[in-house]
Order: structure tokens, then sequence, then C-alpha cells
């Protein structure tokens, strides 16, 4: 039990682990509002294959996180900590508790770590700063930099080429300055550092067990209509593979067959072993990695969701957790 009141709880765990029906659990006798820890769930249009909470679902405790993407746009892990570290704000001002569910653990490092979210390098840009550079000199560019940018400018040297180019390049692809970006990113971690946040991890004891709910939800997928749902985001034309939404599991597995089916002629019904092969292995291989970066986080406290009681098991967790709490 912490020392003091909880500013928020973390349920945490591979891919069908059971975190969904747990929080929509503790949400029946505990005020909380969930915030989905998922780098998948923020897309819309994007449901069956990200197994996004039913519309039944969502009506029974506030989500936030969910359906604030279009496909085509990406959400970053530090879009993600911003966001989220606000949400907890206006959660907890509310009186409730913010419940953090979700395994897309980059995530969790991001609100529990900090990270700078910089704008990403512009080669079109930086080459016009290298060619006025070439007129007036990197001391030149120094001096532009220190008209926008002092902070910045008077802890770089006015020859430092690499450093003068990226802190210009920020301030006009942004409007904001470099040492804004970093006083911004301090403040946010600062935010973050101060979070009394209980970490409740679901891990199985038994890896066979969770294999066989991987492949029970894919099997559900398929049911549902995932092919159809594929080829409707395939069907508007402005999406591609190498998209951060289109490489989420399932998804990328069920483009590249399409796109077979389409070059060769096949029916895509013919392919629908061979997707179910590989989507389910590419799921074993995520939560995988999920129970990796959760092992490495020794605060962590541990059910086994795959024990009978597990669910009675996380409750109970809760309970303790929040007695200070609420």
């Amino acid at each position: 039990m912490t020392s003091h009141p909880l500013d928020a709880i973390a349920l945490v765990g591979p891919t069908a682990s059971g975190k969904t029906a747990a929080a929509l659990a503790m949400a029946q006798w505990l005020p909380i509002e969930i915030i989905s820890l998922d780098s998948a769930l923020v897309y819309r249009g994007m449901d069956i294959g990200t197994a996004k909470p039913t519309a039944q679902e969502l009506a029974q405790v506030p989500h936030h996180l969910i359906d604030i993407r279009d496909p085509l746009h990406a959400y970053s892990a530090a879009e993600f900590a911003r966001d989220a570290t606000h949400l907890m704000a206006d959660i907890r001002a509310r009186g409730k508790l913010p419940l953090v569910v979700g395994g897309t653990m980059l995530y969790l490092k991001a609100l529990r770590d900090g990270i700078d979210d910089l704008p990403t390098a512009q080669p079109e840009l930086r080459a016009q700063i290298e060619d006025q550079a070439i007129d007036l000199g990197w001391p030149g560019m120094h001096a532009e930099l220190a008209k926008v940018d002092p902070i910045t400018a008077a802890r770089l040297a006015p020859n430092d080429a690499q450093r003068i180019s990226r802190a210009l390049e920020v301030w006009r692809v942004s409007g904001k300055a470099l040492s804004q970006w970093f006083a911004e990113a301090a403040d946010t971690r600062a935010q973050q550092t101060a979070l009394n946040m209980a970490l409740i991890s679901l891990e199985p004891s038994n890896r066979a067990w969770l294999h066989e709910r991987v492949g029970q939800r894919f099997d559900a997928m398929l049911k549902a209509g995932f092919i159809d749902e594929v080829l409707a985001l395939r069907a508007r034309g402005d999406l591609h593979i190498d998209l951060p939404s289109m490489r989420c599991v399932g998804y990328r597995q069920a483009w590249e067959l399409l796109e077979r089916a389409e070059d060769f002629k096949v029916p895509i019904d013919s392919l629908l072993p061979q997707l179910r092969e590989l989507g389910t292995a590419a799921t074993r291989q995520l939560a995988k990695r999920q129970l990796t970066w959760l092992r490495g986080m020794d605060e962590r406290l541990i059910v086994p969701c795959d024990a009978p009681d597990a669910l009675a098991q996380t409750q109970a967790l809760v309970k303790r957790l929040t007695a200070a709490s609420l």
C-alpha cells in the first residue's frame, strides 16, 4: 500500500491477458475513468483488428484516447504522455481515479519517464539552411539563431554547424524555439516524476494459456469481419502499408495477403488459413515483447491472469491500493 493517496493505477499486461474485462469490472464499484494505453486504439475505423471495446463497453465508463486519429496520421509516445498527463489531472479534479489500461509499453515508458517530441527532420528545410550558411557563414547563422532562440544560441559555439542547423530547423518548422521545447518537456517530466501511480501487471504463469487466447481472439476477429475492415481501409486509396497504423499487428499481415490475392488473382478466402497463421504468430511475438518490457519493471504488482480467480485477485489488490485514495 502506498504512503499517500494514489494519483492513478496502470493496469497493463500482454495482449489477450484480460485487461479490458478487468477494467470494466472495476468500473462497477470504483469511480474511475479509463485512459487507453494502446497505440492501435487511437485510430478511427480500426475496430475489429484492434479488439476495440464495443459501443456498449465504452458507454459503461468514460474512456479516453480512443478514436482520436485518422489512420493517415501518426500518434507519438510523446503526444500520449502529454495527453495522458493532462487527462489524469482532469480526472482527479472530478474526484475520480484515472485507470491507465493497455499494453503499449513505449507509451508507458513515456508516461513514467518522459520523452522529447521534437519535430522530425525536414531534409528540404535543412538544405535551405545549409545554402544560407554558404552565404552568411555559420557564425552568421549563429547570429540568426540568437534572434529567435537566445537561450540555445548562448550554449552553442558559433561554428557548431550541426546543432545550429537543427535549432534553426526546429524554429522554422514549428515556430517554437528549441529551448522552449526542452523547457516544456522538463515540466512534463517533473509532473510525471511526482505522479504516484501503481502498476498492476496481468501476466500468465503458463504461456500456452495466452497463446490459446490469442488464437481464439484472432478467430473471433476473422468471424466478425476483419478482412472486410482491411478491405475498406485499402479502398480509401490514401493509406499504405508503411504507415504506423497499418503496421499494427494483424493489419500488416492482412494487407500483404490482400495484395497477394490481387496480384495473383486468387480468392481471398483461400488465404484465410495463412492469415490466421501469420496473424497469431505476430501477436504471440508482440506478447513476448510486452512481457520482456514488463519484467524490467521491478515495482510492478503481478496478478497471474491465467489463474481461475484472476479477476478476484485483481479487485482485491485494487481495493488495498485505493483504500486511502477515495
